[in-house]
């Protein structure tokens, strides 16, 4: 699809009044729905030709796309009751687990759960985490070793979905639970293509819900029959005590919410990752040369590799807002009822923030004065009071695998040729290998 390279310039009104939101011509649209591209596509286009605080029409009211860092910041980081979330795409799967919750049934879902994910909350899992990452290490040495094929893509999936469940469950996942839960996959990969009906769209993924609840409710029955057990499921139950809200199903709700959100985006990142190193190899060299294995600086080099995966691949690419009420963004008048799309994934590539935005350089996060000191020029895993209540256990899963794989350099058979874009942007298509090396 055709750009232009240039934003358009809104000059202000006379009066110095807040303008309204420069809007990307109807013809341009048109290009976009004729060619069927994605939706990345036409937001790239309003990026391009009008800047950060842009607005397009798919139906009879504009849509309003925020990439400019202050306007990211404003929406996200200083006003998150001025701009606020609404229905999530993955509440059909999710129910309403705290990723789709609002409100004060929000505050009180994240209250219960944010201390677990912070520095005293987190140790309790560390021993978990690498159990897990220890699991897929012994698995890839025995790849190396017999020259066995697998699928990065796959591996990254059940490790993450091992570290996760362990963390719910305080049990290694096995064999007959990741085939049942391989239906959360299937979902969160069908959820944009669903049928607009919410019934047509369920019965399209029943038998899949199906499995999933079955696997929910046998754990949180297995929970309850365990009351010396400490992982976040047992959180839940506890929280029943104190919540009586917090009943079966929403302990479900929450116990889905949290294998959605603690092993998709985390395997997405990973798959990623390794596909970005075999274009450049000399990332991974740097990296084990910066010191041995555990080491400081081993974890700095690593944990750059990791973000700067998460520049080009944020784990949320777009975070869908709304406005109930008239405000006024970066001096554009933003009406009641607009919707708007906050995208990091394109602030991410802007070139203006991040040079070179399409070269893969983790050296952007270890020397000074690469990365932009904008809070709102990086934000993979969102910004304020909703950003993602996982980061530091989806950071440091990545870095203790990573620790122990980095060494393994896989042989990509064949590579996706593209991304996919649901709930995050997947690669689009399998990633069979060999292993070479530790």
């Amino acid at each position: 699809m055709a750009t232009e390279a240039h934003p358009v310039p809104v000059p202000p009104t006379a009066d110095g009044a807040a303008r309204p939101v420069p809007e990307l011509p109807a013809e341009a649209v048109a290009q976009w729905r004729a060619e069927r591209s994605e939706l990345v596509e036409l937001l790239t286009v309003a990026r391009q030709r009008l800047g950060g605080v842009a607005a397009f029409r798919l139906g009879p009211h504009p849509t309003v796309l925020v990439t400019d860092p202050d306007a990211v910041q404003h929406v996200l980081g200083r006003h998150p009751d001025r701009y606020v979330k609404r229905s999530h795409r993955a509440r059909m799967l999710a129910g309403e687990g705290v990723l789709s919750a609002t409100g004060e049934a929000w505050k009180r879902q994240r209250r219960i759960l944010q201390s677990q994910f912070t520095g005293p909350g987190m140790r309790r899992y560390e021993r978990r985490i690498a159990d897990a990452a220890r699991r897929t290490a012994d698995r890839w040495a025995g790849y190396a070793r017999t020259g066995e094929q697998l699928d990065v893509g796959e591996e990254m999936r059940h490790f993450a979905l091992d570290t996760i469940w362990r963390a719910l469950t305080g049990r290694p996942l096995d064999d007959r639970t990741d085939r049942e839960l391989a239906s959360v996959a299937r979902v969160v990969a069908a959820l944009p293509t669903l049928p607009a009906d919410g019934a047509d769209a369920r019965d399209a993924v029943a038998d899949d819900l199906a499995r999933i609840d079955a696997v929910a409710h046998a754990a949180i029955d297995a929970a309850r029959r365990d009351p010396a057990g400490d992982g976040l499921l047992r959180v839940l139950i506890d929280a029943a005590d104190e919540h009586p809200e917090y009943t079966d199903r929403l302990i479900r709700d929450e116990l889905v919410t949290l294998l959605v959100a603690g092993h998709e985006t985390t395997a997405t990142t990973l798959t990623w990752l390794f596909l970005l190193l075999d274009g450049n190899p000399e990332a991974r060299t740097r990296a084990l040369a910066a010191g041995p294995e555990g080491s400081a600086e081993r974890r700095e080099a690593v944990q750059a590799l990791v973000h700067e995966t998460l520049r080009l691949y944020p784990s949320a690419w777009i975070l869908p807002r709304h406005a109930p009420a008239t405000d006024t963004l970066a001096g554009h008048r933003i009406e009641a009822g607009t919707d708007l799309l906050v995208c990091p994934y394109l602030t991410h590539r802007d070139p203006e923030l991040w040079p070179d935005p399409e070269r893969f350089d983790p050296a952007r996060f270890t020397s000074p004065g690469r990365k932009p000191a904008h809070l709102g020029a990086y934000y993979p895993f969102g910004l304020g009071a909703r950003a993602c209540l996982g980061t530091q256990f989806a950071l440091r899963e990545t870095t203790a695998l990573l620790d122990l794989l980095l060494e393994y350099t896989p042989r990509f058979l064949s590579t996706p040729t593209g991304s996919a874009y649901g709930i995050t942007v997947r690669p689009d298509g399998p990633t069979p290998a060999t292993l070479a090396g530790a």
